[in-house]
């Protein structure tokens, strides 16, 4: 009888240290993130060195990345994290613009004469604001790392003057700035989703697009376009943003591990990115794309078509935040 007690209550123990075991293993919370990057581009290499660098901290917190439109498209990741289905995103700035406008604010055409500008302008007041903005409507910033300078591909003729730019058919994100940007160029902008711009280029829907080189070589955009330019007319950023709720549900510590552990992976992709670049410049080349740089002059003509663009933005969203940017970017 004292053998079956003794039985019964080491059971009983046992039992308790693994309800507690699986109670601890309940507690670890695991951070869900999805994006429409390729995996094999900075960011999403950023987001494991993200991974890497949490793991390496004290808080029970796991992440799992779902890149390369595992879980759907740019518009359909940001409406996810909006409503808690995922814990975040890391996504082009533009997809966000429907939902806080004054983010078009830094989508001045022609604005950045290089990206140590850009990291400046955003790393400062502006970048504060937009993510108080953001925060307004359920999303925590956790820092922008660098999407790039934007330029033109085509299947139709090299940009050699600005009146090659007429007509074109081009995608462009879905930012209103960056529209009337390109119809303000003469050419024929449309709003499109990333996951459906190869198709739609290969069954000639579309005459091109516009993205940094590194998008347009992982992208293998082309296999399907013919010209390549250097228009650089936006400077974009990627944003990674949670869910606000969620995010305010971890403990202090947590919160702190996650925004220190994303601060040391954008400060890798930015420095990776700019690498990154010129590499893929020189594959898409390599690769038979035929590349014509843009003269002086037509980058000019092509900046003063789009000049009304400013005072269209201080309409839209407000002189304060527009003359911010144009004050720090020193643009007359």
């Amino acid at each position: 009888m004292e053998l079956k007690q003794k039985f019964t209550k080491s059971l009983s123990a046992a039992l308790l240290f693994a309800g507690l075991g699986l109670a601890t293993a309940a507690q670890a919370q695991t951070l869900r993130f999805g994006s429409n990057f390729a995996l094999d581009h900075s960011s999403t290499k950023a987001m494991e060195v993200f991974k890497s660098e949490l793991a390496k901290t004290d808080v029970d917190l796991d992440v799992n990345l779902f890149p390369a439109l595992q879980l759907g498209g740019a518009q359909e990741n940001v409406d996810q994290v909006r409503s808690g289905a995922i814990a975040g995103t890391w996504i082009g700035i533009s997809y966000l613009s429907r939902i806080v406008p004054e983010l078009e604010a830094v989508s001045i055409p022609f604005a950045f004469a290089e990206r140590q500008q850009a990291f400046d302008l955003i790393d400062g007041p502006v970048g504060e604001k937009f993510n108080a903005l953001l925060a307004e409507k359920g999303f925590v910033s956790l820092g922008y790392m660098e999407l790039g300078f934007r330029n033109v591909t085509n299947s139709k003729r090299p940009l050699n003057s600005a009146s090659d730019f007429e007509g074109l058919k081009i995608r462009l994100q879905p930012n209103e700035t960056h529209l009337a940007t390109f119809r303000a160029l003469k050419a024929n902008p449309i709003s499109m989703d990333v996951k459906e711009i190869y198709s739609a280029m290969q069954q000639g829907v579309i005459d091109g697009q516009e993205n940094p080189y590194s998008i347009i070589s992982t992208n293998r955009f082309n296999e399907v376009q013919t010209y390549l330019s250097d228009s650089q007319h936006f400077y974009d950023y990627i944003v990674v943003v949670v869910n606000k709720d969620s995010f305010e549900r971890l403990s202090a510590s947590e919160q702190a591990a996650v925004k220190a552990s994303m601060t040391s992976a954008i400060n890798w992709q930015r420095e990776q990115a700019a690498a990154d670049d010129q590499a893929a410049k020189q594959a898409l080349i390599d690769a038979g794309m035929v590349f014509t740089p843009l003269s002086a002059e037509t980058r000019a003509e092509l900046r003063q078509r789009s000049s009304g663009i400013v005072e269209m933005l201080k309409q839209k969203i407000g002189a304060e935040i527009v003359d911010q940017v144009t004050t720090e970017l020193a643009i007359d």
